[in-house]
């Protein structure tokens, strides 16, 4: 099984941005670690930029994607437009509870088109999200 995991922007600051918040760890060094872990052919993809999300979407091969859209979650209805589009299933993941945060962060775009959705448990959403597609294979 191959899983894509993409994240959006200001992830790439994930060990440096607020860490009392997203942590202490880089993506980098937690992505190796689940690779090792999983059983499963992982691939990562990070962009701050709209569009090369996009294409990274549309271009997938992959048996599942697990998408952390950053900001763009909230805002743009060009990412939603393309989850909803592309024929791979999608987990949306969260590190924060974006529910207990500013108001602006309650609403998801991405949400009504993705299979499922995990947010609040810091990195270990990923791993649920992950866990998802092992237990649902195609």
């Amino acid at each position: 099984m191959k899983i894509l995991i993409v994240n959006g922007p200001n992830l790439n600051l994930l060990g440096t941005r607020e860490p009392q918040i997203y942590g202490n760890q880089s993506f980098e060094d937690y992505f190796n670690v689940l690779k090792i872990e999983s059983n499963v052919d992982l691939t990562y993809f990070q962009s701050n930029v709209e569009g090369e999300l996009i294409d990274c979407l549309q271009e997938s091969d992959h048996d599942g994607i697990i998408l952390n859209a950053g900001g763009y979650t909230h805002t743009s209805v060009a990412l939603r437009d393309c989850v909803a589009s592309i024929n791979v299933p999608v987990v949306e993941v969260h590190i924060s509870n974006i529910t207990k945060r500013e108001e602006f962060r309650h609403t998801s775009l991405i949400s009504p088109v993705a299979v499922g959705c995990v947010f609040g448990f810091g990195l270990k959403s990923y791993e649920l999200a992950l866990h998802f597609f092992e237990i649902n294979k195609r």
